[in-house]
């Protein structure tokens, strides 16, 4: 990862940089964007009130985001084997704060327990502990979460994914720019205090994808009904992340 390299990369960002150092890089692979319309008088109870429901055209959006994950640690800190690499997948929606534009979590399921307790602890994110597998055979996603203690639902996801057309880069007008340029996460802590980190990566190389799908209760696990619509899907193969530490909103 040439991070002074990313850090020039800029112009396709709706904000500028944050101010301060970043303090950790990840870097995720084989993502797949699975996005269902949503009413925002039903999300919007959902979502923390200290915090403004994004929409697009008047339409709210959750998506599951199914990928696994490398290269993540600390700045000027090597990675670590067993906890610097693992599968994730969060199930999520958009949000802003004084107006920045940002994701809210609903959850987030990864592969490793430690991460998932440093996320928690120091990030105030909804992360859980999940049996998952990620595998790329002949270009095929195969994908396959179960989180653990979550009764009385259940929260899995079983696929199979790829793309099937170029890369493309979003138009900063168009709903795939709007899905996926956000460049911070927003968590609430006890009802009403905000919290930010920021992040920073070159623009999302996109291709239009499809999905096998034999499971997805992840979102229902979380008290948020998809309809019965096909969703909009999108691929991306690599992206390399800059990660600013969480900050309270004023």
């Amino acid at each position: 990862m040439n991070a002074k390299a990313i850090l020039l990369d800029v112009a396709h960002r709706p904000y500028p940089l944050p101010t301060g150092p970043w303090i950790m890089t990840q870097s995720w692979h084989e993502l797949l964007f699975a996005h269902w319309p949503s009413a925002p008088e039903t999300l919007r109870p959902l979502v923390p009130s200290a915090l403004s429901l994004d929409t697009f055209e008047g339409q709210a959006w959750v998506g599951v985001v199914p990928f696994r994950m490398t290269n993540v640690h600390p700045r000027l800190t090597p990675s670590v084997p067993g906890l610097s690499q693992f599968v994730e997948m969060n199930v999520r929606t958009y949000v802003t704060v004084n107006g920045t534009p940002g994701v809210y979590f609903f959850s987030l399921d990864a592969s490793n327990r430690i991460a998932v307790r440093l996320a928690r602890q120091f990030f105030f994110l909804p992360y859980f502990h999940a049996a998952m597998q990620c595998n790329n055979i002949k270009g095929t996603i195969h994908y396959r979460s179960h989180r653990f203690h979550h009764p009385p639902a259940t929260a899995d996801f079983i696929g199979s994914y790829r793309p099937t057309g170029p890369v493309f880069l979003a138009g900063r007008d168009s709903l795939e720019y709007w899905f996926t340029e956000r460049y911070c996460l927003y968590t609430v802590v006890r009802g009403d205090q905000v919290y930010r980190a920021h992040i920073h990566h070159p623009r999302w190389p996109l291709q239009p994808a499809e999905l096998e799908l034999v499971t997805n209760t992840v979102a229902r696990a979380d008290g948020v009904r998809l309809p019965d619509t096909a969703p909009l899907l999108h691929y991306a193969r690599q992206q390399d992340v800059l990660v600013w530490p969480l900050q309270r909103v004023g």
